[in-house]
């Protein structure tokens, strides 16, 4: 995937919204979660040191996607904000810091991921942000999360998307968050984070361009319109691989497909509106 940041492509040091040290054993990380029988864990920060930021130094590791993506999420001050498959917790922490006063949850599947994630949001001053360790597709999840009125104004995620039997990294934590097996894909995602939208509330996802369809098709089945798509081109001129897909529960607008944002300049740095998002946790409108 030249020219883009591949779903997962790690954020390393001298790119424009993270910086991170060397891996480090994870009783560095103590001071974040206190366990010292985790994997290890890299220390960084996101958004240009804005916001304090551990990962496992193995398997997935975040890419630009989480923070775009929360940067594409239209929330206002007192709002409550959901995110699924939330993994270490990057685009909500990076919400909370362009939106203060927000109510995010965030909701992770993999323990061990979820105790980190929880590990980042006690490390930042964000205290309108908490983690839920479960499953989205769990019809009990508003009453888990203590959803206000089991209901939330946005959700966003970035959801499985490789088809099950594709060529996929082997590590298991990454498999589970990247892969589509039976009653674990993008329909089954939307439909239980559509569940818990509130009349009007949006959904944005990340995916691939390939499943672009899949995504609209779900969102029609949840009784999500007035669909939008954001391309993410790697330069000008070059096809999009990256879609950002937003909805509005109940909404009844025509679909619209967007100019989209362009990520790199023809010498392979970001373009000014990238970072801007990815430095300074800006906004991306649309």
């Amino acid at each position: 995937m030249d020219g883009q940041a591949a779903p997962g492509r790690d954020l390393v040091h001298g790119s424009l919204s993270m910086t991170e040290r060397s891996p480090i054993p994870s009783p560095s990380c103590q001071s974040l979660s206190g366990d010292e029988s985790g994997p290890p864990c890299t220390s960084g920060t996101l958004l240009n040191g804005r916001v304090r930021y551990a990962q496992f130094a193995h398997g997935h590791r975040t890419g630009i996607e989480p923070v775009l993506l929360a940067a594409s999420v239209p929330a206002r001050v007192g709002e409550t904000v959901l995110e699924a498959g939330c993994g270490a917790a990057a685009g909500l922490l990076c919400l909370g810091w362009r939106v203060p006063g927000v109510m995010g949850v965030g909701v992770e599947y993999d323990p061990a991921t979820a105790s980190l994630a929880r590990a980042n949001l006690t490390a930042n001053p964000f205290r309108g942000l908490r983690l839920v360790c479960a499953d989205v597709r769990d019809p009990a999840l508003a009453d888990l999360a203590s959803l206000p009125s089991g209901r939330v104004d946005h959700a966003f995620a970035n959801p499985p998307w490789h088809r099950a039997g594709s060529s996929v990294p082997p590590e298991a934590r990454r498999q589970l968050a990247r892969t589509q097996v039976a009653g674990n894909d993008i329909r089954n995602w939307v439909g239980a984070m559509g569940r818990l939208l509130r009349a009007k509330g949006t959904l944005t996802l990340a995916v691939p361009a390939a499943c672009v369809d899949q995504a609209i098709i779900a969102f029609g089945q949840a009784h999500i319109g007035s669909v939008t798509l954001m391309p993410l081109w790697p330069r000008d001129g070059q096809a999009a691989r990256l879609v950002l897909v937003r909805g509005r529960k109940d909404g009844r607008g025509d679909c619209q497909l967007l100019s989209g944002l362009v990520l790199h300049c023809t010498d392979g740095s970001f373009t000014s509106a990238v970072e801007a998002i990815l430095r300074d946790g800006a906004p991306l409108l649309f």
